[in-house]
């Protein structure tokens, strides 16, 4: 999967300036694939070079005009398709793993920190995913995707504590 997928995805659910992609993005998308505000508009550029969205500029009273984005039919083809495409299997690239992979003794304590840091950061994203369930209801594809997310979380903090537990246990045993 590419960037211009994902921003195909985003734009799927209505028109929207480079700033309110980038919002949308942020709060939809990007737990799942992330993407700089520049890469965001680069690619609309391309997007748009490649005939798969269009822009049209809106004035706007005592703000800069903008340019705001809409799939054209090429775009909705393009996504359809998208959609349609076995997906690749995921590969989990995380930093943590390889730090835990690679720890030796008397690294106990900074991993300790590392991982209840890790737990913080994924209680905060499984209560921001129950929220963006609650507020977007059941529509098919937004349900799934945050269900994803959530179980993805609740699975990361039993996985957390369990690191949590052992590498506690080792330190205490040292």
């Amino acid at each position: 999967m590419s960037l211009r997928h994902a921003v195909l995805a985003a734009l799927s659910r209505g028109e929207a300036s480079g700033y309110e992609l980038a919002k949308r993005f942020d709060v939809a998308v990007a737990d799942f694939w992330s993407a700089t505000p520049q890469q965001l508009y680069r690619d609309l550029e391309r997007l748009e070079r490649d005939g798969l969205v269009e822009a049209r500029v809106v004035e706007q009273s005592r703000r800069p005009t903008k340019r705001v984005f809409t799939l054209t039919e090429a775009g909705r083809r393009a996504l359809r398709e998208f959609v349609r495409e076995p997906a690749r299997p995921a590969a989990i690239r995380d930093e943590f793993l390889v730090k835990l992979r690679a720890a030796g003794p008397g690294d106990a304590g900074a991993l300790i920190v590392a991982s209840e840091a890790r737990l913080a950061q994924s209680r905060q994203k499984l209560a921001r995913y129950e929220r963006l369930l609650a507020e977007n209801g059941d529509e098919p594809g937004p349900y799934l995707t945050l269900m994803a997310g959530i179980m993805y979380e609740q699975q990361n903090i039993r996985w957390t504590e369990l690191v949590l537990q052992r590498l506690r246990d080792e330190e205490g045993a040292a």
